[in-house]
């Protein structure tokens, strides 16, 4: 799967989508990449809103937000490159964007490609994550981002 600069062989049981998230008002679009180990319904927050109430304690949630050409060189984007070997010691309880009983996470802002992101990571056990931190590895490690494209069209996800 490949679309806006990100692309990703996905490891057995996930699916994705990759698609720029429309604007609004002076907001340019952004490109958003969710991955799952679980269904994904069709309107997810950037963050997994939606999604990540529907996980079992089995299942992983990735989400990968691109921010705007303004924030590369931000303090906050220092760190070079997407991490692709993350720690059952990476993910806590409090990371979470929406507290879910029994769920950890992670979140990493980074560059890459001359690209700002933030990547967001939810397990759906804090208690099975030494058996799910491998499966968010073997995804990270087959997304590859490069250059902005030029001209990348707004519209609907690529599945």
């Amino acid at each position: 799967m490949q679309a806006h600069g990100i692309g990703v062989q996905l490891p057995s049981g996930f699916e994705g989508r990759i698609f720029k998230r429309q604007g609004s008002g002076p907001e340019l679009p952004c490109t958003v990449a969710h991955f799952a180990t679980f269904g994904l319904p069709d309107e997810v927050g950037d963050f997994g809103g939606g999604a990540v109430q529907l996980m079992g304690d089995t299942d992983v949630f990735a989400s990968l937000f691109e921010y705007g050409p303004d924030s590369v060189g931000a303090r906050l984007f220092a760190r070079q490159g997407m991490p692709r070997e993350l720690s059952t010691g990476d993910f806590k309880p409090y990371v979470l964007r929406r507290g879910m009983p029994g769920q950890s996470g992670t979140q990493w802002f980074f560059t890459e490609a001359g690209r700002p992101f933030t990547l967001y990571v939810v397990l759906g056990s804090h208690a099975r994550r030494t058996s799910l931190v491998p499966r968010a590895n073997a995804l990270l490690a087959q997304v590859s981002v490069g250059p902005a494209p030029l001209a990348a069209p707004v519209g609907a996800p690529w599945n």
